[in-house]
């Protein structure tokens, strides 16, 4: 199995996928994380549309990195579920933010939702996640 490390402060982390889809960590707390992308025109879909995989990226980016301010010292988790709904179109020039909050959270499940909305404060999409906290850290 592979083995990541989880970062000792999730505000200073930033996975490859972040810089290869453009998306930035805004800021974390307790159960929360905010995402943010500015579109371009190498998110778009064939009719010119944000792809529905960038938002699929943005989402699951912000849920895991709230999800990652949840588990015990030494614990790594997995995203085991994932789903979201496509609300309204985005387009190149939005800037989306992904705000994700844990409204559950045990010993080794928790669930996760995030909204994304547009830069008018429309909501495009909404996401959940069930994460695993899985093994422990050598």
């Amino acid at each position: 199995m592979l083995q990541v490390s989880r970062p000792k402060k999730v505000q200073s982390a930033t996975p490859p996928v972040a810089k290869l889809v453009g998306f930035r960590l805004v800021k974390t707390g307790k159960g929360t994380a905010v995402c943010e992308l500015r579109t371009r025109k190498e998110h778009e879909n064939t009719i010119g549309l944000v792809h529905g995989g960038i938002l699929c990226d943005l989402s699951d980016a912000a849920m895991g990195f709230a999800f990652l301010t949840l588990l015990p010292e030494n614990r790594q988790g997995v995203t085991v579920e994932f789903k979201i709904n496509f609300l309204k179109p985005a387009y190149r020039g939005d800037r989306l933010r992904a705000a994700a909050k844990a409204l559950s959270s045990g010993k080794s499940i928790s669930y996760l939702e995030c909204e994304i909305r547009n830069s008018s404060g429309q909501l495009v999409a909404k996401a959940a996640s069930t994460c695993k906290i899985s093994q422990q850290f050598a």
